[in-house]
């Protein structure tokens, strides 16, 4: 007897459905026309908010989707399938910002953002620094009591959706003699006075996507604007991250799928010496071992949004996951530009904008070694 695993239930398959097709219609004929200027489409934004994309967990009181963590991944898997830049997009408010006031902020910070959060306005989460990246908590943004307030100085870079944000998730050091344990989150809002948006990183792939630095040159933030307890950001910053690892886990899944469908559809269109070249075993083999690999990688990333949904412990799953696919990612859209041949290296056909997409996967949000590391720690 033969019993049927069922990936996704029929409700899961709509959600997603739907939103490839919003893909396909809605985006699909700016890629190209965003990638070259590097630019994301207001309208499309809009529309993200509008089909309720950008706040899929935030419950409905604060006009939220009311769904999964799960959906969110089907979100993102989705939208990457098109554009991975867009996904990361819906990634980081889902993923990273939202489930930062879902999780660890108080109920007047929920009240006051997450409604505009889930309607109209991108947020960022900004941790990264020119010196603390793999080593994170080795930042060197202060925060400084004065009165009512803390007093913000110092620099962040690559961070995510910069440009559109209006809702900044930012980790400071109130106590940097304590080193990690002096990190504490803040909410920032864009018009906050000596926030600035600098430099926008011209990036070898997903352009749609903005990528800044943030700086921040003596911001006073009001107390009742730190998220979760005084120095305890780290805590916000590891277990917030372990989440969003499955998110990228998610686009690098959608990218190689779009890679392997593009593949597939030159594959029957081109002729050589008389036939298609899917008739070709050397091509079916390689079609073959794509699909494969996606469709191992997809389970894992799967598990690991199932787990984490179910309340059980995920960390070393979202790890693998993200290891897994975005290794697969890679060698998917490898493959399907030498299935191209020499169209894949031209910009007219879609096999090259993946390739250069797909290499963030093994860097953003824990590099590949530092999910090694985190791996081989809970193994047990």
């Amino acid at each position: 007897m033969t019993v049927a695993l069922t990936i996704l239930t029929e409700d899961e398959k709509l959600f997603q459905n739907e939103i490839l097709k919003f893909a396909k219609e809605q985006i699909g004929p700016h890629v190209e026309q965003m990638d070259e200027t590097e630019v994301m489409r207001p309208e499309i934004i809009k529309s993200l908010f509008e089909m309720g994309m950008m706040g899929i967990e935030i419950p409905g009181q604060f006009n939220g989707s009311d769904g999964s963590f799960f959906m969110s991944i089907l979100a993102v898997e989705a939208l990457a399938t098109v554009d991975p830049g867009v996904s990361v997009l819906i990634d980081v408010q889902n993923t990273l910002v939202n489930n930062v006031f879902l999780n660890f902020a108080n109920d007047e910070l929920k009240k006051k953002y997450l409604p505009q959060l889930a309607t109209s306005k991108v947020g960022c989460y900004c941790l990264t620094e020119p010196n603390s990246g793999s080593d994170a908590f080795a930042l060197q943004t202060t925060a400084k009591e004065d009165g009512d307030d803390y007093i913000l100085n110092g620099q962040k870079v690559f961070i995510t959706n910069a440009k559109e944000a209006e809702v900044f998730v930012v980790f400071a050091n109130i106590n940097p003699e304590k080193g990690y344990k002096g990190i504490t989150g803040f909410i920032l809002d864009r018009e906050m006075a000596g926030l600035k948006i600098g430099k926008k990183e011209k990036k070898l792939g997903i352009r749609s996507s903005s990528t800044c630095e943030v700086i921040f040159e003596n911001v006073r933030v009001p107390k009742s604007q730190m998220v979760g307890e005084l120095g305890k950001g780290y805590k916000i910053a590891i277990e917030t991250l372990n989440e969003g690892r499955i998110g990228i886990g998610a686009q690098m899944i959608g990218l190689a799928k779009g890679a392997l469908a593009a593949a597939r559809k030159y594959a029957k269109e081109r002729v050589q010496f008389g036939k298609s070249i899917d008739q070709f075993q050397g091509v079916q083999f390689a079609i073959s071992e794509m699909a494969t690999e996606v469709e191992a990688a997809t389970l894992m990333v799967y598990n690991a949004a199932r787990l984490k949904d179910a309340g059980l412990p995920f960390i070393k799953e979202a790890a693998m996951a993200k290891l897994y696919s975005s290794e697969v990612a890679e060698r998917v859209a490898s493959q399907s530009l030498e299935i191209f041949g020499g169209y894949g290296f031209v910009k007219e056909y879609p096999a090259e904008k993946f390739y250069r997409d797909v290499k963030i996967g093994k860097l953003y949000e824990g590099t590949s070694n530092m999910q090694k590391a985190t791996i081989f720690k809970l193994l047990g």
